[in-house]
């Protein structure tokens, strides 16, 4: 082996010093690098939970307000419905007192209104005997048809029952024949 020279190795030292601070340094380096990365990260996911909890918040309040206003609308409705269906019937019988009034206003115009009642009467009641005549005929006509089917089926009755009565001498004296008979064949079938 070669003898090493002093300054060989002299020169070496502060060369591995160098390289060795150069590597601590490189490494430090890296080591803040990773630091800042993990710190820039975690950054990064603290102002995306804040900003995902601003959402949320903002949801919120728009789902609040929508739902008060649906509620508000309903409130209204229950409100503004009688309100409206009594100014309809205020306007209804302000209309009706006014035609009234103006109706009767003098003597001729409530004879008048008078006379067109009177014309009214007579013709519902004219329409009502009408009905009444129609319904009086339209009975009268259905019972005579009722009555005829009926003294139809009566005379029909009679006819068998004389019918029957004028045969049943007949059938009394065929019967002691028909029992003689009846033994006969009796008597020869044993």
């Amino acid at each position: 082996m070669p003898p090493v020279s002093k300054t060989s190795s002299s020169s070496a030292k502060p060369r591995a010093k160098k390289a060795a601070r150069k590597t601590a340094s490189a490494k430090a380096s890296t080591r803040a690098k990773a630091t800042k990365a993990r710190a820039s990260r975690a950054k990064a996911a603290r102002t995306r939970a804040t900003h995902q909890a601003e959402s949320a918040v903002r949801q919120t309040q728009a789902a609040t307000r929508e739902t008060a206003d649906v509620f508000g609308d309903y409130a209204e409705r229950a409100v503004l419905i009688p309100v409206g269906a009594a100014l309809v019937a205020r306007d209804k019988v302000v209309s009706t007192v006014s035609d009234t009034i103006s109706t009767y206003s003098s003597p001729a115009k409530a004879q008048a209104q008078l006379r067109r009642f009177e014309r009214r009467g007579v013709t519902a009641r004219n329409r009502l005997e009408r009905e009444v005549r129609k319904a009086r005929v339209r009975f009268e006509r259905e019972l005579r048809q009722r009555r005829r089917e009926l003294e139809k089926s009566v005379s029909d009755l009679d006819s068998r029952r004389e019918n029957v009565a004028k045969q049943v001498p007949d059938i009394a004296n065929r019967v002691p024949e028909l029992a003689n008979r009846v033994q006969e064949r009796i008597l020869s079938l044993v």
